[in-house]
């Protein structure tokens, strides 16, 4: 779908049938059959209507994640649901990029959204609505996911179509959101405040937190990454390394949701220069190429404050620089990373991989992160700012300890005895204790990783994301 300048408009997300049963080993007997009469319910609730999901990406950070389990799973309970990506320039996106940062309050890394900007941003909203409007019918929910997709709310709510805007970013102090009055906002976790107008007219929804899929990140993967070619130099791009086959066994295997066997096909490129053996202790965080994520201070941490006093190796994690197609700061921030990590001291080098994963195929894609979060010792989320931060509950599930910031979902995810949360993201030194003693104190570390899944079995686990979901399509659906 084009519009009169050629650029692609919306792109309809090919359906993914998830099997509901294959929770029921995980959450038990009592917690399906619950799962299965709601099911039912929402059904005979929405009788022929839709539900639609509309995001800016199918791939590449937490929003596409929790949409591919989600209407996974809904379309696999004989429910009408379907997802849609919109289409942009890179100006647009540009510009999309830009309105998290602002709302987070870290617009000092950018121009700031002004006037011309909101008007290119509307025109393009403007022709994705008008081709949306051609599949939306009056009475079926429309889910929007975070600012990029927030101004299509006007013309569907015109055409009587039931909107929701779910905001998965914000800041932990009041601020505004670009949807009109009257919309109703759904953060996706306790601390998000940016859901009301400055009318304070918005209708605030409750909170619908996500969580991940039991199948779909507890996958096994068989395989390893390969040595160095001869005469591969440090910094070139042929130094990369790729994650795709194993010194023993072939590519990777790994088990895909209709039950078949999947084969790891593509490369995971790394660079560095060492890699960890069987024993050794590894921290690792993944997320996006995103300042916000703090790629650079983990990599600064690590180097001062853990390695000095241990003998680990650090994985900083993302996807491919043209993975995520809302994201053109994406390959910046990774430039910078690098660029950082060849300033680093030679035997800092051997233990510090920046790894990037490829999101051609979201199964493959799954299996290999699954296998290098399952290969941590330690998973950190050091985000300056966060929406959930969905990588936290997958390290708890993983029975991992995990060192996250004190910030947005973290706070939600991370209780008590379950892991550790930093106070101030910004406190490299705190960063690097917390992560020092978790390696140096394997039975606590062990103790914290186990309660941690219990934890995310009882709160974020499959079942639970799935009921908070039908509650809001059948309020909406009234």
């Amino acid at each position: 779908m084009t519009n009169d300048g050629g650029v692609t408009l919306l792109h309809e997300v090919a359906e993914r049938r998830l099997p509901v049963a294959r929770l029921e080993p995980v959450i038990g007997h009592e917690r399906y059959e619950r799962l299965m009469t709601v099911a039912a319910r929402v059904r005979k609730r929405l009788a022929d209507r839709t539900i639609w999901n509309v995001s800016s990406v199918a791939v590449g950070g937490g929003v596409a994640e929790m949409l591919q389990v989600i209407v996974g799973y809904v379309a696999g309970a004989d429910i009408p649901i379907r997802w849609t990506i919109i289409g942009g320039d890179p100006q647009f996106f540009g510009i999309t990029k830009r309105l998290p940062n602002q709302i987070h309050g870290a617009d000092g890394q950018a121009e700031p959204v002004g006037s011309a900007d909101a008007r290119y941003y509307e025109q393009g909203l403007a022709a994705n609505a008008d081709e949306l409007l051609t599949h939306v019918r009056p009475g079926d929910i429309a889910i929007l996911h975070d600012p990029q997709t927030a101004g299509l709310t006007g013309a569907l709510a015109r055409a009587g179509v039931r909107v929701l805007w779910r905001c998965h970013i914000g800041i932990d102090t009041r601020t505004t959101s670009p949807v009109p009055p009257g919309t109703s906002c759904v953060p996706t976790c306790r601390p998000r405040t940016a859901t009301c107008l400055p009318g304070g007219s918005s209708r605030r929804c409750g909170c619908r937190a996500p969580g991940p899929d039991h199948p779909a990140v507890d996958r096994p993967v068989l395989g390893q990454e390969r040595r160095a070619r001869p005469g591969e130099r440090r910094g070139d791009p042929d130094h990369h390394r790729d994650l795709r086959r194993s010194r023993t066994s072939g590519p990777g295997c790994f088990l895909r949701d209709d039950g078949s066997r999947g084969t790891v096909r593509r490369a995971g490129l790394v660079m560095g220069d060492g890699r960890p053996g069987p024993d050794d202790p590894v921290v690792v965080q993944v997320s996006r190429w995103d300042r916000l994520k703090d790629m650079a201070g983990v990599m600064s941490g690590f180097a001062g404050y853990v390695l000095p006093a241990g003998d680990a190796y650090l994985l900083l994690v993302g996807p491919s620089m043209s993975g995520v197609a809302d994201d053109p700061e994406g390959a910046v921030v990774f430039a910078e990373c690098l660029a950082q990590w060849n300033q680093l001291p030679p035997n800092v080098r051997e233990r510090v991989l920046l790894v990037t994963l490829p999101l051609d195929d979201v199964e493959e894609n799954a299996a290999m992160v699954n296998a290098i979060q399952r290969r941590a010792t330690v998973i950190v989320q050091k985000s300056l700012a966060e929406g959930f931060g969905l990588t936290v509950a997958e390290g708890m599930w993983k029975g991992r300890p995990v060192v996250g910031s004190a910030v947005g979902g973290i706070v939600d995810q991370i209780v008590e005895g379950t892991g550790i949360l930093l106070p101030d993201p910004a406190d490299l030194a705190t960063f690097g204790s917390e992560v020092g003693w978790l390696l140096d104190h394997r039975q606590e570390a062990e103790r914290m990783g186990a309660a941690g899944m219990a934890y995310t079995r009882e709160h974020f686990v499959g079942d639970v994301h799935l009921l908070r979901f039908a509650e809001l399509v059948e309020a909406t659906a009234g």
